[in-house]
């Protein structure tokens, strides 16, 4: 069974993982658009030095539970089951 995603995730990480206001935020939103343009499976995080997967790559995954900043499964909505 897969998990539910949110559709916005792929490219708008949850506000509770990047806050707008973040003081990197732009600089982040860039460098992980440009990985996923490129295919890559992540960048390296502008203010940190550290590697972060990008939503494409973590949608092709099953959630760990680990707060990955673009994690595409954060908010999305419970799976409905059938009765």
């Amino acid at each position: 069974m897969t998990q539910p995603i949110r559709i916005e995730g792929l490219r708008t990480p949850h506000p509770s993982r990047l806050p707008p206001d973040h003081p990197f935020h732009d600089e982040i939103m860039a460098a992980h658009l440009a990985a996923c343009e490129n295919g890559d499976m992540g960048y390296v995080d502008p203010g940190t030095g550290l590697f972060a997967m990008t939503a494409l790559y973590l949608a092709s995954r099953p959630c760990c539970d680990r707060g990955c900043r673009h994690c595409p499964y954060v908010g999305a909505p419970e799976r409905q089951t059938d009765l």
